[in-house]
C-alpha cells in the first residue's frame, strides 16, 4: 500500500468534470490535442477503462454528487426534456431533490472547504443552486449551456435569461466582459482557494467545465493551431484514435469497432465548403479541449506552490460520452434555435469559433472520440456512458497503471466519504430521509486489495428518455430507440465484443431473460418511468 505523506491530515479532493469530453480526446487516452498537464496526471495515476456515467450530463452530476441513481436523486431526465408523461413525478423535479444528501453537504459538515466553480445544472434557482445544497463558496453556471463568452448574444437561444444564468454564492451574478468559462471558472476557483482563512483545513474543490459543450467557441490563437489538421475527416480521425488507444493498452488490439451510425452526409459526400466548415468545427473543438488542458496546469502549478498538491485526490472525468446529436433536428432546440442564430450570429467559416458565432460538431466526430464504441451521448450504449477518466493521488498503491474494473460515478462519493473518515447518514439527514447511496467506494480497488469493484453478480441499470440499458459482469442488456437503433431490447457479452457488435438475444435467450427481470428490479427500485418495454 502506498504511503501518504501527510499522515495525520485528511486528504483534500479535487474533482475536474469536463462537459462532453470524448473518450479519445486527450492524448493519455489516444488523442492528438496538445493535453500536456492532463497526460502527466493521468500517467501519475491509474487510468480507468471502464468508467460510466449517465447518458447525458444533469443525471451523471446527480451520481457524483449523491452516489445514487440520479432517478432517486431528482434528475431521472434533464429538467430541459421535461415531458408531461414525466413532470411532477417522484425522481423527475429536474433539480437535486431532498431524497439525498448531497456530497458538499456532508464533507462541509465534517469540516472540510467545500469550493465550486463551473456548471452546475442540478437546479435553476437560488433555492436549489449549489451553494443551497452545501457549496460554502460557489461561483456556478446554473443551466446546462451557455455561450462561452460574455460578449455573446445574450438570450433567446432556448435557455433562460442571461441574467439568471449564473450565481456567486446565494445572489445572481454578471458577467465580466473578459469572461471566457474555462478561464473564468477556473480562475474563480483559483481565487477561492486564495481567499482561504484556515490553510489547514482540508478542501473539496469541484471545478465543473462548460466545455467543450456546445455552442463550440474558443480563442482565435488556439484554433489556429489545429487548422488543417482535420481536413480528412472524421473517419480517418477515428482509425488513428482507435490505433492509438490499443498501443497505450487502453482497449484490445482485436477490437471490432461499431460502424457509425449518423444521418448526416459521409465526408466523401461533402462538398469542398461543407468540408471546409466541418473541419473548422474539430478545430475549435479540439482548441476548447487545448484550452481546459491549460486551466487545469493553472490550478495544479497553485497547489504545487501551496504544497498541497501532495495531499489532494484528483479525479478528472467526461460527464458523458462526446456530444453527436444534430441539435437542428432537436424538436425543443431546433426550429427556434436555428433562427436565432441565423438572426444574431455570424456562421461565415472564417468566423466560426469566434463569441458571436454558434456551432456544434455532429455525430461523425462525435463517433470518432467515443470510438471503438457505440454512438454518443445521449445514449445507454458504451458510446454514450462509458468516459475518460482517471484517478491521482500518491496514496493510492494503484499508481502509473491501466485500470480495467468496472466502475461508476455513483462510485465517487462513497470513495470520498471513506477517505474522509465520514458515515452516510442514511436513511436520515437533517430531519428528513434520504436514499443511501448505490454506489460502492473504490478503496479497495484503488489499494489493490481487489482486482473488481463490482462483483460480478451485480446489475447496473441506466435510463434517460427511453434509452435503456442493464449490466450485470460482462453481460450487457441494451435498448435504444429510432432511429438510431432497433427499438428492441439486444444483448452483448462486453468481454468479447466491447463495440456492442453482434447481438447475443437468439443465441442465449435464457441471459437475456435474467437481464429482463434485473431490468425490472432497476426500474422498481429506482422509480424509472418506462418509455419503452
Amino acid at each position: 500500500m502506498a504511503k501518504d505523506s501527510h499522515p495525520d491530515q485528511k486528504p483534500n479532493f479535487l474533482v475536474i468534470v469536463a462537459d462532453d469530453l470524448g473518450f479519445s480526446d486527450i492524448g493519455a487516452f489516444g488523442g492528438e490535442i496538445e493535453t500536456p498537464h492532463l497526460d502527466k496526471l493521468a500517467r501519475a495515476g491509474l487510468r480507468l477503462t471502464d468508467f460510466h456515467s449517465a447518458p447525458a450530463c444533469s443525471p451523471t452530476r446527480a451520481m457524483l454528487m449523491t452516489g445514487t441513481d440520479p432517478h432517486i436523486a431528482g434528475i431521472g431526465t434533464m429538467a430541459e426534456l421535461l415531458t408531461p408523461q414525466l413532470a411532477d413525478k417522484p425522481g423527475y423535479e429536474g433539480y437535486l431533490n431532498q431524497q439525498v444528501a448531497a456530497l458538499p453537504e456532508l464533507l462541509g459538515d465534517a469540516g472540510y472547504l467545500t469550493l465550486m466553480a463551473g456548471k452546475w445544472h442540478l437546479g435553476m434557482t437560488l433555492e436549489t443552486s449549489p451553494y443551497a445544497r452545501g457549496f460554502q463558496r460557489s461561483f456556478a453556471l446554473l443551466p446546462g449551456a451557455a455561450n462561452h463568452y460574455a460578449s455573446s448574444p445574450k438570450a433567446g437561444t432556448g435557455f433562460p435569461r442571461q441574467d439568471t444564468l449564473y450565481t456567486e454564492d446565494d445572489h445572481y451574478v454578471d458577467l465580466p466582459e473578459d469572461f471566457y468559462s474555462s478561464d473564468g471558472f477556473t480562475s474563480r476557483l483559483i481565487s477561492f482557494l486564495d481567499e482561504r482563512d484556515d490553510r489547514e483545513k482540508p478542501f473539496f474543490a469541484y471545478l465543473a467545465f462548460s466545455a467543450p459543450h456546445w455552442p463550440l467557441q474558443a480563442p482565435d490563437h488556439l484554433i489556429a493551431k489545429y487548422r488543417g489538421r482535420y481536413d480528412e475527416g472524421p473517419e480517418v480521425l477515428r482509425s488513428e484514435r482507435i490505433a492509438k488507444l490499443q498501443a497505450q493498452g487502453l482497449c484490445p488490439a482485436d477490437v471490432v469497432p461499431h460502424p457509425i451510425v449518423a444521418r448526416n452526409k459521409p465526408w466523401e459526400e461533402l462538398s469542398d465548403e461543407e468540408r471546409a466548415r466541418s473541419a473548422r468545427a474539430m478545430e475549435v473543438y479540439a482548441a476548447m479541449v487545448e484550452r481546459i488542458d491549460w486551466n487545469v496546469g493553472r490550478l495544479l502549478e497553485r497547489l504545487e506552490e501551496t504544497g498541497e498538491l501532495d495531499n489532494t485526490v484528483v479525479l478528472f472525468m467526461s460527464d458523458n460520452g462526446a456530444e453527436g446529436t444534430l441539435i437542428e433536428a432537436v424538436p425543443v432546440f431546433g426550429p427556434y434555435l436555428m433562427s436565432f442564430i441565423a438572426e444574431n450570429y455570424d456562421n461565415r467559416l472564417e468566423n466560426l469559433g469566434r463569441p458571436n458565432s454558434y456551432i456544434w460538431y455532429g455525430p461523425r466526430w462525435a463517433q470518432a472520440a467515443t470510438a471503438p464504441s457505440r454512438l454518443h451521448k445521449m445514449h445507454a450504449t458504451e458510446g454514450g456512458i462509458r468516459v475518460v477518466s482517471f484517478l491521482t493521488w500518491q496514496g493510492f498503491a494503484r499508481q502509473k497503471e491501466i485500470g480495467h474494473a468496472f466502475i461508476t460515478a455513483m462510485d465517487v462519493m462513497p470513495t470520498l466519504l471513506e477517505l474522509a473518515g465520514i458515515a452516510h447518514p442514511a436513511p436520515s439527514y437533517k430531519g428528513r430521509s434520504v436514499a443511501p447511496m448505490r454506489g460502492l467506494s473504490l478503496m479497495p480497488y484503488l489499494q489493490a486489495e481487489t482486482e473488481y469493484v463490482h462483483a460480478a453478480d451485480e446489475a447496473m441499470g441506466w435510463e434517460l428518455l427511453g434509452g435503456q440499458g442493464i449490466r450485470q459482469g460482462n453481460w450487457k442488456g441494451v435498448f435504444v430507440p429510432g432511429p438510431d437503433g432497433p427499438a428492441r431490447w439486444q444483448l452483448y457479452d462486453l468481454s468479447t465484443d466491447p463495440g456492442e457488435t453482434h447481438d447475443l438475444s437468439d443465441t442465449f435467450p435464457e441471459k437475456k431473460a435474467e437481464l429482463m427481470a434485473l431490468w425490472d428490479r432497476y426500474v422498481e427500485e429506482t422509480g424509472v418511468i418506462q418509455l419503452h418495454r
